[in-house]
């Protein structure tokens, strides 16, 4: 268990002002990326014989350059439009046959939508490729293989865009390793990038609206997300909106 309790309200103040959490006061938002930009694909994914996927669907050959080739779990963050709020998680895991889609879930992303230059405060979720490698919450552990930080950081206080409530927003998150260290409480404040380029990238639980720059999923979604991730299948998300994911 990760252990950062002792910096976790001045963390958790920090993130209510510059991250995740989703609202007029306070919204999603940690960053370090892997941008993406290059021609559309038009090319069909190969198929094995037993109709698994060779090739992610959705994913052009710019994007799937920058999957690492050790990533056994690939989880897909598309989004409706450039500026579309909106979005659906694809969970995959790679096997000898392809890859097989383990979940699919609705989810929000930031109120603006996307970019492939996140800076902090802009109200959009960053375009790229990055790491999953801590976890934690204001609840206990639910059964995750990542390193999980529990403690009271991870309140919510406030509300939305859409004024709804953000109490629980944060009860389960996974840190998506934009702009901070990696190994790390997703409460730790390092930002390799600088404070300008934002951070507090995260997937936390859906508050029914949209957020600063994480991406948010039902609770029961995250129970599950949580619950699947292994570290020793080197996860990473891959998040975007349609058009920039099919480069």
């Amino acid at each position: 268990m990760i252990t950062h309790r002792h910096r976790a309200a001045l963390l958790a103040a920090s993130l209510l002002l510059t991250g995740c959490a989703g609202g007029a006061a306070a919204t999603s938002g940690p960053q370090a990326p892997v941008t993406t930009s290059a021609a559309p694909s038009t090319a069909v994914p190969s198929v094995s014989p037993e109709g698994t996927p060779q090739l992610i669907p959705g994913l052009g050959p710019r994007t799937r350059s920058q999957v690492p080739e050790k990533a056994r779990q690939v989880v897909v963050v598309t989004g409706r439009g450039k500026d579309s709020p909106l979005s659906t998680v694809v969970l995959y895991r790679r096997t000898e046959a392809g890859w097989q889609t383990k979940e699919r879930w609705s989810a929000h992303n930031a109120l603006h939508g996307w970019s492939d230059h996140h800076m902090g405060g802009d109200l959009r979720s960053p375009i790229g490729v990055f790491g999953l490698t801590d976890a934690g919450g204001l609840l206990a552990d639910p059964g995750t293989k990542l390193p999980y930080d529990q403690g009271g950081g991870f309140r919510s206080p406030g509300t939305g865009f859409e004024g709804e409530p953000l109490a629980g927003s944060f009860d389960y998150v996974v840190a998506i390793n934009y702009n901070r260290e990696p190994g790390t409480s997703p409460l730790d404040w390092t930002r390799p990038l600088g404070t300008q380029r934002g951070g507090g990238i995260w997937f936390h639980v859906d508050h029914g609206g949209p957020t600063h720059g994480c991406v948010s999923i039902a609770k029961d979604d995250m129970r599950e997300l949580l619950r699947t991730l292994d570290p020793a299948l080197h996860p990473v998300v891959v998040m975007g909106d349609h058009a920039s994911l099919a480069r």
